[in-house]
């Protein structure tokens, strides 16, 4: 028994180890739901949001006259420790418990008021002067706060990871894009050689797909800036203070500088997930935009010498444990199955918040799980596709011109001068002949070699409306 102490709650004694500084119903949670080794992703978000709101509490309720002083501070000070993450061991459950969240919340509960009864004085494992649910829960539910806790935690990943990442990753290509602004090179639509753009075009439009990620993320935003605290139980407020919610939502609003507020109804904060549901889907698009990008540049950079090969990528390690020398574009591949992994998220996602019931949603914490993994990875991955990739990007040159002069589609410019079936014709020609378009077309007398040149030429077709010295305006 010297390894653990007996604690107690409205079910009975239960065994806790004795240097813990959580109590009876988290280790409930321990014994009854050892599903998998999944812990929030990621788990100091978690941990920081549940400390954020819990201090807040104590502070607004000291103020409303609902706890007394000494009390909250203590429980305010233990707050802040928590936050710093000096006690994230203390925090041991997994994704997959109650619905509502409500083992994660007492979790907190129980150790923030061991944390707080230590600084009044008290052993660890004291019945007081702290209770978890008494003092620190004082005003709340598990079904107001988690949902509180979600949109904080979700919010602080966003903002401090994923938008800096993703627009790191943006910039990174707007000044590919201005650097290679007049490199002309073939353009591919259905797989298949098309008119001339410029790699200066091609990597602009990465860059606009990536703005219009950012534009999706930032309209999911203001639902989650909506905060379902001051609902208790099952929305009415009941044994909360008129003045709790505000008073918390204002202090919160004031730590983490995001412009936090009630949600309009907190009956649906409670049994619908909708605003997280949004995040997701502009997860999913984001995903959709690198996705399409890392395939562009895994394709452009496929060889080096039987693929297309316009691109050279970074080589940062071996490719192969047989073929000596092969190197591969990793970091496209493992964006690539983060995005993957983002869709998977998104799908177990939109079923859970579909599964409200009544009163409340019992699928919040594989929500938060969810939307925090996508979240995470997407910013990992950009960050590190950016470092070790996108920056490192160089056209190969000659292998750009090579392909190029090739490329029969730039026979689309005399379509308008010679009309489509004879121009047609002299693809076709070519093709089969393996000659190029010049050639061919110089085979017809009716046609000025001159005038030959300069419709072909591919910078004019892959910039129609950038004036030159000689520009032909016939």
């Amino acid at each position: 028994m010297n390894e653990f102490r007996l604690e107690h709650d409205s079910m009975g004694e239960v065994r806790v180890p004795a240097d813990v500084y959580w109590g009876a119903q988290t280790q409930r949670s321990i014994e009854h739901f050892p599903i998998g080794r999944e812990r929030f992703r990621w788990p100091r978000s978690v941990i920081r949001a549940f400390a954020l709101v819990k201090g807040a509490a104590a502070r607004a309720n000291a103020e409303l006259g609902q706890l007394d002083k000494e009390l909250a501070k203590a429980i305010s000070g233990a707050a802040a420790e928590v936050e710093s993450g000096r006690w994230d061991t203390q925090f041991p459950l997994v994704v997959f418990q109650t619905g509502s969240g409500t083992q994660s919340n007492m979790n907190a509960n129980e150790v923030l008021a061991n944390l707080a009864n230590e600084r009044l004085g008290h052993a660890l494992g004291s019945p007081g002067p702290v209770h978890p649910n008494d003092h620190v829960n004082r005003g709340q539910s598990s079904n107001d706060v988690f949902p509180t806790v979600m949109h904080v935690a979700v919010l602080g990943e966003l903002q401090e990871r994923l938008l800096p990442a993703l627009t790191g990753l943006k910039k990174t290509f707007g000044a590919l894009a201005t650097e290679h602004a007049l490199l002309v090179k073939t353009g591919r639509t259905h797989l298949q050689d098309a008119t001339p753009i410029t790699l200066g075009q091609e990597v602009g439009a990465w860059a606009a797909q990536l703005s219009l990620a950012l534009d999706a993320l930032d309209s999911a935003r203001p639902g989650v800036l909506q905060l379902a605290l001051g609902g208790t139980a099952v929305g009415t407020g009941l044994n909360a203070h008129p003045g709790f919610a505000e008073a918390v939502i204002q202090d919160l609003a004031r730590i983490t500088g995001l412009p936090l507020r009630q949600a309009p109804n907190l009956f649906a904060a409670l049994a619908g997930h909708e605003p997280l549901l949004q995040l997701s889907a502009a997860l999913r698009t984001t995903a959709a935009a690198l996705l399409k990008i890392a395939n562009d540049i895994r394709w452009l950079a496929s060889g080096p010498r039987c693929g297309i090969g316009e691109l050279r990528l970074p080589e940062n390690e071996p490719g192969s444990s047989i073929m000596p020398g092969k190197v591969n574009p990793t970091q496209c591949e493992a964006l690539s199955m983060v995005c993957v992994q983002v869709y998977g998220n998104d799908a177990a996602l939109a079923f859970a918040a579909s599964q409200g019931n009544f009163q409340l949603n019992v699928y919040k914490p594989v929500i938060l799980h969810n939307v925090l993994e996508s979240i995470g990875l997407l910013a990992d991955a950009c960050a590190a596709f950016d470092t070790h990739c996108a920056r490192g990007i160089e056209p190969d040159r000659a292998r750009i011109a090579d392909l190029l002069e090739r490329n029969l589609m730039r026979v689309t410019a005399l379509a308008p001068r010679i009309g489509y079936e004879r121009a047609a014709a002299l693809a076709h020609s070519a093709s089969l002949r393996g000659l190029s378009l010049l050639e061919v077309a110089l085979e017809d007398s009716s046609l000025d070699p001159d005038d030959l040149a300069r419709w072909l030429d591919p910078a004019r077709q892959a910039l129609p409306n950038r004036k030159t010295d000689d520009d032909d305006s016939r």
